[in-house]
């Protein structure tokens, strides 16, 4: 049986931004892959492209992910309110000093994860209380996407491709696979309750084909937009 994920709490919705572009989802999900076509296909069409990351995006940002994810054997592990916190930190810094600054010049803003993962991750995963997260996006982050791609696969078939990937998965990545099945289910409710944002991708398939699908749904959201 499926976990049952809430949803959100209906509030005000938040501002979006037409050139701000998210990936998400799981391990294994290939957005790595996926980023770079997109990235490919907007600089082809002239004018700059940001690509980044979350956690991460700026210095600071970057400093914050290494304590999140990879200095996992340097100090003890978070609890749940901590690693929450510290992923909205991360991102307060990451929309001060990368995100908005590139939209305000008219760059288009690619984003490898955005705020839907600490919903997935925190929230789904961890169980953490959603009301706040969806707070803490209002007060910290106050930014949406305007088109966000979730790369949906199997939580089997997502660990078997990241498999001998990293000698050393970090903190995260080392996660059961219970944990994982609640954040796939906790980004799909979000993407049913969130349509017009979401796109979902069928990432199960080869990814050439995934990456194909991915710049399709750009391009159809430029000639909407």
């Amino acid at each position: 049986m499926s976990p049952r994920i809430p949803r959100p709490p209906r509030s005000i919705p938040l501002p979006s931004h037409p050139r701000f572009i998210t990936l998400e989802g799981g391990e294994g999900a290939g957005k790595t892959t996926v980023l770079n076509a997109l990235r490919d296909a907007l600089q082809a069409q002239g004018g700059e492209v940001v690509s980044t990351r979350e956690p991460g995006g700026t210095p600071l940002a970057e400093l914050i992910r290494n304590l999140l994810l990879v200095a996992r054997e340097a100090h003890e592990p978070p609890s749940a309110e901590t690693e929450l916190l510290l992923m909205f930190a991360a991102r307060a810094q990451h929309v001060h000093a990368t995100i908005r600054p590139a939209l305000q010049r008219g760059a288009w803003v690619l984003s490898d994860r955005f705020t839907d993962s600490s919903y997935a991750y925190q929230g789904g995963g961890r169980g953490f209380d959603i009301g706040f997260i969806a707070e803490l996006e209002r007060r910290v982050v106050d930014l949406q996407p305007g088109l966000t791609l979730l790369l949906d696969v199997g939580v089997a078939q997502g660990r078997e491709r990241t498999r001998g990937r990293d000698l050393y998965p970090d903190r995260i990545e080392a996660e059961r696979d219970d944990f994982f099945e609640r954040v796939r289910a906790a980004y799909l409710a979000r993407a049913d309750a969130e349509p017009n944002r979401f796109r979902v991708i069928d990432a199960a398939q080869p990814v050439d084909r995934v990456a194909a699908e991915a710049v399709r749904h750009l391009q159809d959201w430029q000639a909407r937009a």
